[in-house]
């Protein structure tokens, strides 16, 4: 049976493709709802254990936002947004039109600035998948978790990863260009074992 990790480099730099698509449909979104200009790029697409995510996200002592959400339709699984703290407060005050540093707490504004954030990105990185593939996928209603990224993986695939050695990691970088700022981020995708069989056979694989 295929698994992610038998992926190779032609089909990651197919899929890398298709997520700076999902990428570019994500900026233009963004920078409506801000007013402020955004680029997103991709420089990364990865497959790695889910215990050796955490140390790409943020140092073990700092907390990091996690959008989740449930991935329906054709194929189903579960995808997880993850930002550093300081950097997903810095987008929910774009995302609010707030100044540099006003928002240092997560209120329910800033909360649902996010959750608004991962329907955004979410949306768009499987929308463009879904075209890739030729399949119908669908996001549930977002969760907003903020942990240490090691609780929150696990919260997230724990009990539900039949592969935890096999996440897909979609690096994303934001630049903000009024600010000629550099943000980061990472999409996790982690199909259910028949999902991902259907994938793979969808980039003649399995």
């Amino acid at each position: 049976m295929a698994t992610i990790r038998s992926l190779k480099a032609i089909q990651l730099d197919a899929l890398r493709e298709t997520a700076n698509i999902g990428a570019g449909h994500a900026a233009t979104a963004l920078s409506q709802l801000t007013g402020s200009p955004i680029l997103i790029k991709v420089p990364a697409i990865s497959v790695a254990s889910i215990e050796a995510l955490p140390v790409h996200f943020a140092p073990d002592e700092e907390p990091v936002a996690a959008v989740l959400l449930q991935m329906l339709g054709d194929l189903t699984g579960r995808t997880v947004l993850v930002f550093p703290k300081p950097t997903v407060l810095r987008l929910a005050e774009l995302m609010l039109r707030r100044p540099v540093g006003s928002s240092v707490a997560f209120s329910e504004l800033e909360t649902s600035a996010i959750k608004e954030l991962g329907n955004i990105l979410s949306g768009a990185y499987m929308n463009a998948l879904s075209d890739f593939l030729g399949m119908l996928l669908l996001p549930s209603p977002p969760t907003l978790v903020i942990d240490m990224s090691t609780a929150v993986l696990t919260s997230a695939f724990g009990e539900f990863a039949a592969d935890p050695d096999a996440v897909l990691c979609v690096e994303s970088e934001f630049l903000i260009t009024e600010m000629n700022q550099t943000l980061r981020g990472f999409f996790l995708m982690l199909p259910d074992p028949a999902s991902l069989q259907v994938m793979l056979r969808a980039l003649r694989l399995a």
